[in-house]
């Protein structure tokens, strides 16, 4: 028998009255499994027959005899007796307890033939904590897409049910089939339809509590689609050339909650060619007939010289004449002729004379008619133009696009279809004949351009990406962009704007956006000009007595990597290469972004693309690695890297503050018409490259920048951008009808990197003697911020003042190799890559030196370098490559404690150093 106490040593229980000899006990009921809520104990039972005892064992020790509440009964069948016991275990207790498995209690009966031992019964403490592992996330999917929501629930014993809500109302997949709750907690609708759109919620609970997840907000939208097409109407023209156009709408279905417009034109035209109408004309007469017993002759003529044909009219007058062929001799009605003719002849004189003259005023009529119609039609012909882009339907190539692009967010439901255009002019078109005229659509306000697609949102609203761009290659680039920190362009005063604007012939617009240099051990920098594109090759990369030829690309098309969802390509897709090779030490790759850097509103990946065309990410910029490193200036990102290839810098949005850099410009040309004016607004990203694109594209358009560029913070908010033209004198000029503000959805603005936008505005003069222009061009985000750009200019092209635009500095030259490349002399790098590499006991090594210069995150990478304090500087020269501020790297050195003095006292002995020209301003 077991103690009487969890001592072993304890006296034994006594016997109890005698069972049926021969029989061991059999348990009626056995101890459950059992949770503790809150601090409430929890019984354990136990119920066996026939049983002389029963005790509890708990965890391997027996239970007290005095915790034991026991109950003797006999049953009437067998007359056997059968003892119930029970035992109370606390929350204490399952506390106390640390062993390798769950607290666990067991009963033991006895009988004179032996014992017999029950099951364990686990006890365990129940909890559900408050955090689910994964909240449901909202989505927009398609009708008829497929939804998964998923849910993790927090954890807790014993584990949570799960239960969906939408709307606050259970979901019961039992009563829908589309609906499956059952696949691990998810929730899964397998053909969306438009009554799933709602709040749907996770639901956990067990016996302790509930707990409810993040409700998630689900969008079933339906992408819009074309009606059929009505007929073609009649010709416009009724003589010659004209137009002839047939219509459809987007209702089939309509576009709902915030499914895409419909993709190409609402409307189509076709040039036609009505026959002219010929109005018929009378043949010459017949000869007379022979006399009839009437005593009259007969003549006709026929109307086939020439018949009417078209629609003209038929000829006016007698088919055919009658006259007496007796000279009056005969008798009709008991009368002489001569007595009758007379009348009818006078009668006949007369209906010739009031139809010739009802003839010559219908003819002045219909002439007037058709002048004052031919004026209007030359009048208005602008408006009509714009107001339609379907006139290049009859003449230019297009295709429809129905593919709804990224995240479906919000669309403006105005927004027109795509119409792709692939005409290319090589110059001005001038078109003089007023038939002609009508071939000049949008696409001739653009042209000459190598490939453009023009997207029309409520007829007028223009956007404009370039897919086939020149490229850049050798040293003839006369002029650079302005460089620095900060490339968004500073305020200037009103009388010197003029020497702000830039001089369009100063930019070199058919180079290769590439260039080629040859490089040995001592290193150098490759630049792309004008585009804040640049390759670092730090000395002894590559081994001595190699030479290598190493190249830097700008992709021009339009690029291979394609953003999934919001995401957004922040900058230039840039390769270097050859791919083949690999340097000993890190290079430094230089690429601008458009991202207003904020690691709360943004998460920027770097990704390339392998030799299969995919791309794959390498890192994250905030990540911790030591494969590569990325430091994230507010214009540019710098990246070391150990192989060549193609890079690009992608952006995912992680919150509606995330802002994109835009940079607003306006340029402006004469039109073919002489009274007409263009105005082109662009928005573009705020690099240098994109500014580039836009400037050799309007220089090849005879455009001229009008003001000073400005930067527009674009928020991620889903708001679209609206362009408008403001304050134009209203007895001067007047724009043309319904495009004084244009409309751009989010999507197209969020979405089109790297491409520019466009929208073009028509203003006309209402007398040749105006020359001077001035109005407010007013670019906006709605719920965002607001940019007003100033125009003020002359049309005339022999009094507008034009002045150099980009200012000259290093990145004239394609290539520098060797020690002139770097702005730190090799002697000076060597000293302070010697002192700081070596470990100090008081931390001022090269850990201090990346602190001193801002470069806090992700150390490890540079512990791995064989010279971390090389690679430091590596990365300094690649940010300071246009200022060069070594008295700031003198000032961070002197806070370290390892200077006395800046390095221009230290450096005066290396000044006599090759291909070095540094002055005490800059830093030497």
């Amino acid at each position: 028998f077991p103690p009487l106490s969890g001592n072993e040593n304890s006296e034994a229980l006594p016997e109890s009255i005698p069972s049926a000899p021969g029989t061991l006990p059999h348990f009626m009921e056995e101890p459950d499994d059992a949770y503790i809520i809150k601090s409430n104990p929890i019984v354990l039972r136990c119920k066996a027959m026939p049983a002389m005892q029963i005790f509890f064992k708990c965890n391997g020790e027996w239970v007290h005899q005095n915790e034991h509440v026991s109950e003797e009964s006999m049953d009437e069948t067998t007359g056997l007796k059968i003892r119930e016991v029970f035992i109370n275990v606390t929350r204490q207790q399952v506390e106390d307890f640390h062993g390798p498995e769950d607290y666990w209690c067991q009963c033991v009966a006895w009988s004179h033939l032996g014992t017999s031992k029950s099951r364990k019964a686990s006890v365990r403490i129940a909890y559900l904590r408050k955090n689910f592992e994964q909240d449901p996330q909202g989505k927009e999917v398609p009708i008829e897409g497929m939804i998964v929501l998923h849910c993790r629930p927090p954890e807790g014993v014993p584990a949570a049910e799960v239960e969906w809500l939408k709307n606050e109302e259970p979901i019961d997949s039992n009563l829908d089939e589309n609906i499956d709750t059952r696949a691990d907690h998810n929730l899964i609708i397998r053909q969306a339809r438009l009554s799933d759109s709602g709040n749907y919620t996770c639901m956990a609970a067990n016996i302790v509590a509930k707990r409810r997840s993040m409700s998630a907000t689900v969008v079933v939208y339906v992408n819009g689609g074309w009606s059929s097409w009505t007929e073609w109407s009649n010709c416009n023209a009724r003589c010659g050339r004209g137009w002839q156009k047939r219509s459809r709408t987007c209702t089939n279905p309509a576009p709902l909650n915030g499914g895409a417009f419909c993709e190409g034109m609402s409307v189509q035209k076709i040039t036609c060619t009505s026959l002219c109408p010929v109005d018929g004309n009378w043949e010459v007469w017949s000869e007379w007939s022979v006399c009839s017993p009437e005593c009259e002759h007969l003549r006709v003529r026929e109307c086939i010289a020439p018949p009417p044909r078209n629609g003209g009219k038929y000829c006016e007058g007698l088919s055919q004449e009658s006259e007496n062929c007796t000279e009056g001799l005969c008798i009709q009605d008991k009368k002489p002729l001569h007595e009758i003719k007379p009348q009818n002849i006078e009668t006949a004189s007369d209906i010739a004379l009031y139809s010739g003259l009802g003839a010559a005023v219908i003819a002045v009529a219909v002439l007037v008619v058709g002048v004052t119609l031919y004026r209007r039609s030359q009048s208005e012909y602008g408006v009509d133009v714009i107001d339609s882009s379907a006139l290049t339907g009859g003449f230019q190539t297009f295709n429809f696009k129905t593919v709804r692009q990224g995240n479906s967010l919000l669309l403006n439901s105005s927004m027109q279809p795509d119409l792709t255009v692939s005409r290319t002019y090589s110059g001005p078109i001038c078109l003089q004949d007023p038939m002609d005229k009508e071939l000049m659509t949008e696409s001739s306000l653009f042209n000459p351009l190598s490939d453009i697609k023009v997207k029309v949102q409520s007829s007028f609203m223009v956007s404009l990406g370039v897919t086939e761009r020149a490229e850049y290659h050798g040293k003839t680039h006369s002029g650079t962009f302005p460089h620095g920190n900060n490339r968004a362009f500073g305020t200037i005063q009103a009388q010197n704007k003029a020497t702000y604007i830039q001089n369009l012939s100063s930019i070199s617009t058919r180079s290769e956006l590439k260039t080629t240099a040859i490089f040995g051990h001592l290193g150098g920098r490759l630049v792309v000009p004008n585009t804040g594109v640049s390759l670092l090759i730090p000395h002894g990369a590559i081994p001595e007595e190699s030479s290598w030829e190493i190249y830097l690309a700008i992709t021009q098309r339009e690029s291979s990597l394609q953003p999934e969802g919001t995401d957004v390509l922040l900058g230039p897709e840039v390769t270097c290469g050859p791919s083949d090779l690999s340097v000993s030490t890190p290079f430094a790759l230089t690429i601008p972004h458009c991202a207003e850097v904020n690691s709360e509103h943004w998460n920027i990946h770097l990704k390339k693309r392998t030799q299969q065309g995919k791309w794959e990410e390498v890192m994250s910029v905030e990540e911790e690695t030591t494969s590569c490193y990325c430091l994230l200036d507010p214009y540019a990102c710098h990246i070391l890297l150990n192989s060549f290839g193609t890079y690009a810098l992608i952006g995912e949005p992680i919150s509606d503050c995330a802002v994109r850099q835009l940079k607003v410009a306006v340029f402006g040309c004469l039109s073919c018409n002489s009274l007409d004016y263009n105005l082109r607004v662009y928005c573009m990203d705020n690099t240098p490259c994109a500014f580039q694109e836009v400037v050799s594209d309007e220089r090849l358009q005879g455009g001229q920048l009008l003001e000073e560029p400005k930067l527009l913070h674009f928020k991620g908010n889903t708001f679209s951008l609206q362009i408008s033209v403001l304050d134009i004198p209203p007895f001067l000029w007047r724009i043309k009808p319904f495009t004084a503000c244009q409309e751009i959805p989010f999507s197209r603005v969020w979405c089109s990197s790297p491409r520019p936008l466009l929208c073009a505005f028509s203003l006309e003069r209402y007398s040749p003697a105006t020359t001077k222009l001035s109005c407010k061009v007013c670019v906006r985000q709605l719920k965002g911020q607001e940019q007003l750009l100033q125009i003020q200019t002359s049309i005339l092209e022999n009094e507008r003042q034009t002045f150099t635009f980009f200012t000259h500095d290093d990145t004239s030259f394609t290539a520098q190799m060797g020690p002139k490349a770097f702005k730190i002399p090799y002697s000076i790098r060597q000293r302070i890559c010697a002192t700081f590499d070596t470990p100090n006991p008081k931390g001022k090594d090269w850990q201090m030196l990346a602190q001193k210069n801002s470069i806090n995150r992700n150390l490890s990478y540079f512990a791995t370098q064989s010279s971390p304090s090389a690679v430091i500087l590596d990365l300094w020269e690649a940010r300071h490559q246009h200022d060069g501020d070594l008295d700031s790297l003198a000032c961070a050195l002197e806070e370290i404690g390892r200077t006395h003095s800046k390095i221009s006292d230290i450096t005066e002995t290396e000044i006599e150093e090759p291909d070095f020209n540094y002055s005490r301003q800059n830093g030497l």
